[in-house]
């Protein structure tokens, strides 16, 4: 699962992950900017952290390097051995070569950037010393297959879920030119043109927006819809992938919680084999997703597979608030409003080991009275019908799945 923060990578965790994946600035593809962000100076604490809780982490250094980028490179290396992870991902030759001959105790994963597609290539990185090779997105699952008959001594990952780049394995320059080389997407810090509504102009008549098509938003024609891939977990673990990884570094707590407490009791169930996939499925329509699609896993990736309508994620359901551990009253729980919350609500609580729906039955503010609602931001005291076992790590939800018109 992705780690953006020492919170998220600590949630994503407790509700299932088996490792996570975190970066620093400039050396990152995902350049987070807020929030409890992993730096150099709390690496080493974020590593030791998924390590305390039985997981593993493996830290990214897969930008595409420039010279500069190899020289300060050099100056961090031994901060990012201190850090002991227990693997670092890269995309860069360079990179990949450095990191062999200055840390060669610490395992080297294969990023998707290097667009991995065929058998020969896995031979590759596993003859340079690669332990890993996370292959490209664009990949059918008879491939998949095929690459693991032929190459059975190097473990390979695949993306499972999560947002896809329009460009060939994230390899896209869109937001280095629009922002004049001031937003570099191989650098952690896309703007995300690919997700911007655009209009044809014809040059004669530059003052005449022709719509694409007839919505009066535009049409998002280069933004893919999310991919999801649960329904066919079965048939990736008989292809032989060892690890599936989820994409989202910039998604929210609620986002990485919900999606990691889905698939890790889909896997159970696979490996247990009384899966009912399509529950599943619907329970990552609850989080933000600008529709879903497969893909190039069936092998039959086409135009559906974008999202012409939209280009924000779209949650089914709303992430209402997260308990906090601080003293409450008898009864109530201490949380944080994401969303506004009224007295009376139905709502759905998730835990790393529950899901049941209650009722907010009392809301108090910080001051012990008793209120009609909660806003967003406020801390608040509220007493539900039913209460967790275990508060920790509990985050509540509307019920069910809102349906967006297409």
């Amino acid at each position: 699962m992705p780690a953006g923060s020492i919170e998220k990578l600590e949630y994503a965790i407790r509700y299932g992950a088996d490792a996570v994946y975190l970066g620093v600035v400039d050396f990152s593809l995902r350049a987070m900017r807020k929030g409890d962000l992993i730096t150099f100076e709390n690496l080493h604490q974020a590593v030791d952290l998924a390590h305390s809780l039985g997981a593993k982490a493996y830290v990214t250094i897969n930008i595409f390097a420039f010279n500069n980028d190899i020289k300060q490179l050099e100056q961090c290396l031994d901060r990012f051995k201190d850090a002991k992870p227990d693997a670092f991902i890269v995309s860069d030759y360079g990179i990949f070569n450095m990191l062999r001959k200055s840390v060669p105790e610490i395992p080297v994963h294969i990023s998707t950037q290097t667009n991995t597609l065929n058998y020969e290539s896995v031979k590759f990185w596993r003859d340079l010393g690669a332990s890993r090779v996370i292959l490209a997105r664009e990949l059918p699952i008879s491939d998949i297959a095929e690459i693991r008959r032929r190459v059975p001594d190097i473990e390979l990952e695949s993306f499972i879920h999560g947002a896809q780049c329009v460009s060939f394995s994230g390899r896209c320059l869109l937001s280095d030119y629009f922002s004049k080389g001031e937003r570099k997407a191989n650098h952690g810090n896309c703007s995300q043109p690919c997700r911007w509504s655009y209009k044809l102009v014809e040059e004669t008549r530059p003052n005449e927006f022709l719509e694409i098509n007839q919505d009066d938003r535009g049409s998002h024609i280069l933004s893919p819809k999310d991919l999801c891939l649960v329904k066919y977990l079965p048939e990736l673990i008989d292809a032989g992938i060892d690890s599936f990884k989820v994409e989202g570094r910039t998604k929210s707590l609620y986002y990485v919680s919900a999606v990691a407490k889905t698939y890790r009791q889909a896997i159970n169930d696979v490996l247990r084999g009384n899966a009912d996939l399509e529950k599943y499925f619907v329970e990552l329509q609850k989080v933000g997703n600008r529709g879903y699609t497969t893909g190039f896993a069936l092998g039959d990736n086409n135009g559906e597979s974008y999202s012409y309508n939209i280009s924000k994620g779209l949650a089914g359901a709303d992430f209402l608030c997260e308990f906090k551990r601080e003293a409450a009253p008898d009864g109530y729980a201490s949380v944080k409003i994401k969303n506004k919350m009224l007295l009376n609500d139905e709502v759905e609580i998730i835990t790393p080991d529950e899901q049941f729906t209650a009722t907010a039955e009392s809301i108090k503010n910080s001051d012990g009275e008793e209120v009609e609602l909660g806003n967003t931001n406020d801390d608040v005291f509220i007493k539900f019908s039913q209460m967790p076992k275990n508060p920790d790590y509990a985050l509540v939800r509307t019920v069910g799945v809102k349906i967006y018109a297409s």
